[in-house]
This record gives structure tokens, sequence and C-alpha cells, in this order.
């Protein structure tokens, strides 16, 4: 297997953790979140002060955890003073203030990121290995989760809070949880995205990233764990096969996006049904 192949994987897999997390959060709890890419720099950037101070991969893998989660929760907090639309600001702010603090914080590196960050010792072969063992574990967690009792309150209250409150489910607290392990996971990947770069610099997890994020789960369908997987693939792939095109990536993104609202809004997930269905009919 070339570089070039490694790396592509690798990024496939990171992305498919990244797209999974944010559909527990937006597809599951219908918490609509704009900033995720803040969590996933938080994760990164947590990640790399670990390595750099000689603290190892596992206790790099834990810190990125802890930080995506602690600043997802505390965002979460907003959620329960807010409705679906300003949430969605508000998290749009939340990754312009991480952006913003990052640029200014000379021992997070500034507007040049943080450089040398020792390797895992596991090779590029071994970091990708690593990772898809992740995506697989992160996949399996969202599948349990969406048939469990918590994923039936999560589903609940994303649909009608007052609803799922007669039914005796604590709104607050399933939102808090959902923020809770969504942005645990998006630190996670950035944990490994740093473990894959060795360089990080903040323009990688601006607004535009996040934007890209949910592009996945509304392709994908919203609420579909494996809708969003393959959505994560192919919307990985695409920027390589349209390299010709390369300066107009966000215009072919955007334009799909619209596409997919416009003709299929329960994205390649209600796609695929429909046309069970209808062969089936027939």
């Amino acid at each position: 297997m070339s570089a070039y192949e490694i790396s592509i994987i690798s990024i496939i897999g990171i992305n498919v953790i990244l797209a999974v997390s944010l559909n527990m959060i937006s597809g599951f709890c219908g918490q609509i979140s704009l900033g995720h890419g803040a969590f996933f720099g938080a994760g990164a950037y947590a990640a790399a002060l670990t390595m750099t101070g000689k603290g190892g991969v596992p206790l790099a893998i834990v810190a990125a955890l802890i930080t995506g989660s602690l600043l997802g929760v505390i965002v979460g907090f907003a959620s329960l003073r807010v409705r679906t639309d300003f949430l969605a600001v508000t998290t749009i702010g939340v990754n312009f203030l991480f952006v913003g603090f990052v640029r200014k914080q000379t021992w997070l590196g500034g507007e040049m990121g943080i450089s040398g960050i020792p390797p895992t010792g596991l090779g590029a072969a071994g970091n990708m290995v690593m990772i898809l063992l992740f995506a697989a574990a992160t996949i399996a967690l969202s599948l349990y989760i969406s048939r469990s009792w918590m994923g039936f309150a999560f589903r609940a209250v994303g649909e009608d809070e007052g609803a799922a409150a007669t039914l005796g489910i604590n709104s607050g607290a399933y939102k808090l949880a959902a923020f809770g392990i969504g942005t645990a996971l998006a630190g996670l990947a950035g944990g490994l995205y740093t473990f894959f770069t060795q360089f990080i610099t903040v323009d990688a997890f601006d607004f535009i990233f996040s934007v890209m994020l949910m592009a996945m789960v509304v392709i994908g369908g919203i609420g579909s764990t494996w809708g969003v997987v393959v959505a994560a693939v192919g919307l990985t792939l695409l920027p390589e096969a349209i390299r010709f095109v390369n300066d107009y990536r966000l215009l072919v993104f955007g334009g799909l996006l619209v596409l997919v609202i416009r003709l299929a809004p329960g994205g390649l997930t209600a796609m695929v049904q429909n046309l069970f269905l209808a062969v089936r009919r027939s």
C-alpha cells in the first residue's frame, strides 16, 4: 500500500469518527451543532501538548477525549436554555471563539501551530490501523446507542421535548449526555489527527470544516449511522476525484448539499429506502 493510499484511508477514518459523533448530537438528539471543528481542534491540541510533553500515546488519547468532552459539556449547558436555531448560531460562535483564542496563544503556537510532535512509534500503516479500529469502535458505539434506551430518549428529546417530559425523560440530562459523548469522540478524532500529521494549525479546525462535517450528516441521512458513514467516505474521496477543479471544491460541496436537500430531504438513507420499497412494490 502506498503512502498516498495510507493517508487517504487515515483521513477517511478520522472523518467517519467526526461525522458519526456529530450525528449523535444532531441526528439522534436534534441539537444542531455547527461548531464541531472546535471540539475536534480541542482534542488535537490536547494530544499535541501531551505528546510534546512526552506524555505518550495512551495519555494523549485520554487527554483528547476529556478535553473534547469538557468543552462539549460546557456548550451543552447552552443547549438547555436556547432553541435549535439559536443553538446552531451559538455553536458557530464557539467555533470562531476557539479559532480566535488559539491564534493569540503563543503557548499553542499561535498562527504557526505546533510542529515537531513526536511520532507514535507505530509508523504510518500502524497509525492507519489504529484510526480504523477507533472508527469501527465509534460506529459500534453509535449503533448500540441508537438501539438502546438512551438512543430512544435522544430521539424523543429531538422530536418533542414536551412530549418526552411527559414520559419522564429528563431532556436536559440527555442533551448534556449527547454533547458529552459526541464531543468526546470529536476530541478523540483530533488526537488521532495529531498522530497522523505530527503538525497542527488552527486553520484545520475552522467553521468551513464544521460545515463540511454537517454536510456529511445531512447528505448521509441525519440520524442514520450507516448513511453518515457512507457520506463521510464519499465526501472524503470526492476532493481526490475532482482535483482538476480543486479551487471550486466548496462550490461543488455546496451544490451537492443543496441538491440533496431539494431532491432527497432524508439523504442517502431515505433515497435507498424509497428505492427498495419501489422495487418490492413492482
